[in-house]
């Protein structure tokens, strides 16, 4: 048997053509609804999509602060924005004593040795102060005491003038 014969239409063609000419009332229906999936198909592979170009997007630079300022001027913000920084800080550090304490208190009530707990939390604390302060010493090029590493200017000049407080 020849592989073409088995890829033939002809017999399938003929059996349909055979099959549709039988009087069935629901040859019709029957042939619509086989053709709705194809006619769907076909519509969602031949359909395009098109999207138009996106509106270019407008630049607005920041207008908080008067460009012209003079040095001293942005200085004393400066200032200013510190006191207010460290007034904050000065607060969360409040906040966090009185929690400490207040757990202090709940502990020795319930019998546990709250002097220990502190002291292992303290350690804790420093060590982990510790190990981001050689983070940022790392980070900056800084040696441990503080001061710039061999091979490097100790007034910054090698740092972006952003760094070192500059003006562009």
């Amino acid at each position: 048997m020849s592989s073409l014969s088995r890829y033939n239409p002809k017999a399938g063609i003929v059996d349909f053509w055979h099959e549709f000419r039988k009087p069935n009332p629901l040859r019709w229906p029957m042939l619509a609804a086989s053709t709705i999936p194809l006619l769907v198909i076909g519509y969602w592979l031949t359909g395009e999509t098109h999207y138009r170009d996106p509106e270019r997007p407008t630049i607005t630079y920041i207008t908080t602060f008067d460009p012209g300022r003079s040095d001293d001027e942005i200085i004393v913000s400066n200032q200013a924005n510190q006191e207010v920084k460290e007034l904050r800080q000065a607060a969360e550090d409040e906040l966090a004593n009185r929690k400490r304490e207040i757990y202090k208190a709940l502990g020795a009530g319930i019998g546990m040795d709250v002097d220990r707990i502190a002291a292992e939390a303290d350690a804790r604390r420093a060590a982990e102060e510790a190990a981001e302060q050689a983070r940022r010493d790392q980070l900056y090029g800084r040696s441990a005491d503080g001061s710039a590493q061999a091979g490097e200017e100790a007034n910054g000049s090698d740092l972006a003038p952003a760094m070192r407080g500059d003006r562009p």
